[in-house]
């Protein structure tokens, strides 16, 4: 299963070799027992940056600067701790650092306090040292002094959050869960006291959450010439591990019952929405468009259709161009011995799968990569979920990648479609770039096939020249809410004359 070829060995070789010695300076970090006064088992994370923000905003995916981290265990407060670039068993990225000298750059040591927040350097509860700018000093000591503090969003007026304790999540996990979501009215809505109203609960996509800077949109007034008014719904998708798409999972729990079955209901309770199937609406755009569609195939009789923007893989076949199921398959080399690209830019390859998975294995849970395995892989002895690539070689589990196949949604589509045809006519809607920017539009090009072979009134949408980040350019947001305001309509006044 893991055979490693001459051509991956070769490869590895190149990239680790030695042309220098790595940055000898010794970095001493201190937690601070007004900080956290416990003794701490977890990861902590050296930031280094040439710019003047400060480092533990990184990393940026597409230049991300050099970070180190290591695993403690039962660091007591005000013990120090030493860390040398030149340690084998210190993470590094990029993996050598070989001949980095990091003077003029600065430096800053975080401590993820916080075990149920993705992110590192911003994540609220985590401990983070001030800035120091290096020169050529042997020795540089990072005292954590500093929590960062949970954010006070500055909603609209029209806007609120609505957060509940999730029964479901809190029993799968043994802690309270929440759910949450930032719900906007339509102008009037307090004007008409017995109208009721649509909703679009949208998807935000990875490192979204039901704050995202896309919410700007439901302020807007409406847009759709229709003249229909929604109550508009930012969901949050974010957990421990990444992005959890709305999906049951042995990792992350019973997410997709929670909405249905927790979040929604609540909603429906404090708002006047029109709480009939064919008055929800789902959206989402990247890994929220994958959910939104998940949602609906999951739920097709709960909701009246979805409008899914650039999703994540939908068929496993072609997962940003790697085909799961093929055996001894590799995430980082393909076929000819090529490096694997995961993103391009005008046509020029910005990310490679090696360097990206090495930099989330670094950083430590949380990443995009890690969050598919969170999400579709079933979980180990040790609580984690299994692991469908060797971090070191590349290689896929074809085990792994087989158990993935319940998640595949162009597979469940296929081996389903005779009793989810029914609950699905008129509800799939899909826009995808066919230069998109993380190679999505293979898979989404295969389900297109399977919906049109399979007879579905589906409208899957592949435009032309679009990316990952500008499908909206043109207007596509509009043309979206128009679309449900027709539909809507529609199946409205179809029960309205009955």
């Amino acid at each position: 299963m893991f055979r490693l070829s001459l051509m991956l060995l070769v490869l590895l070789a190149c990239r680790v070799s030695s042309s220098g010695a790595a940055d000898s300076r010794t970095f001493e970090v201190r937690l601070d027992e007004k900080v956290f006064s416990q003794n701490y088992s977890g990861r902590v994370v050296l930031f280094f940056s040439k710019g003047d923000r400060e480092p533990r905003l990184g990393p940026n995916w597409f230049g991300p600067e050099p970070f180190v981290s290591v695993d403690v265990e039962n660091w007591s407060p005000g013990s120090p701790l030493e860390i040398s670039l030149t340690d084998p068993k210190v993470r590094k990225f990029p993996k050598s650092l070989t001949g980095k000298d990091l003077s003029g750059m600065s430096a800053q040591a975080v401590v993820r306090l916080n075990p149920y927040d993705r992110n590192v350097g911003t994540g609220a509860g985590n401990g983070y040292s001030n800035v120091v700018r290096l020169a050529n000093e042997p020795k540089v000591t990072l005292p954590i002094v500093n929590l960062v503090k949970k954010g006070s969003p500055q909603l609209p007026a029209r806007s609120k959050v609505v957060t509940i304790e999730s029964k479901l999540l809190s029993d799968f996990h043994g802690r309270p869960v929440e759910m949450n979501a930032t719900v906007t009215v339509p102008e009037g809505y307090e004007t008409d006291t017995k109208k009721r109203y649509p909703v679009i609960y949208e998807i935000p996509g990875f490192g979204g959450t039901h704050l995202d800077r896309q919410l700007k949109r439901h302020y807007q007034p409406r847009l759709n010439k229709q003249g229909v008014d929604f109550i508009k719904v930012m969901l949050d998708p974010s957990c421990p591990r990444g992005h959890h798409v709305f999906a049951n999972s042995a990792n992350n729990g019973p997410y997709g019952d929670a909405l249905v079955q927790e979040l929604i209901p609540e909603i429906d309770r404090q708002f006047r929405t029109d709480a009939r199937p064919y008055g929800r609406f789902l959206t989402g755009h990247s890994s929220g468009g994958w959910s939104s569609l998940w949602i609906l195939v999951n739920s097709p009789k709960f909701f009246g259709g979805t409008w899914s923007t650039a999703p994540d893989p939908i068929d496993f076949r072609d997962f940003q161009r790697i085909n799961l199921y093929e055996p001894s398959e590799n995430m980082f080399i393909d076929r000819d011995g090529k490096r694997r690209p995961l993103a391009r830019m005008n046509g020029r390859i910005v990310l490679w799968y090696d360097d990206f998975a090495h930099m989330e294995d670094v950083l430590g849970y949380g990443g995009q990569l890690e969050s598919f395995e969170a999400v579709f892989s079933g979980r180990d002895a040790n609580g984690l979920p299994y692991r469908l690539w060797d971090r070191e070689t590349g290689e896929i589990d074809d085990a792994v990648a087989r158990s993935w196949e319940k998640y595949d949604i162009n597979l469940i589509l296929k081996r389903n479609w005779k009793a989810l045809a029914p609950a699905l006519a008129g509800k799939i809607h899909i826009y995808m770039g066919d230069q998109d920017t993380f190679y999505l539009e293979g898979a989404t090009m295969l389900v297109k096939e399977t919906l049109a072979d399979l007879g579905s009134d589906a409208n899957v949408v592949i435009l032309p020249g679009k990316t990952h980040f500008d499908l909206f350019a043109d207007g596509l947001s509009q043309k979206i809410e128009e679309e449900i305001a027709v539909q809507y309509l529609e199946h409205r006044n179809a029960k309205d004359s009955e």
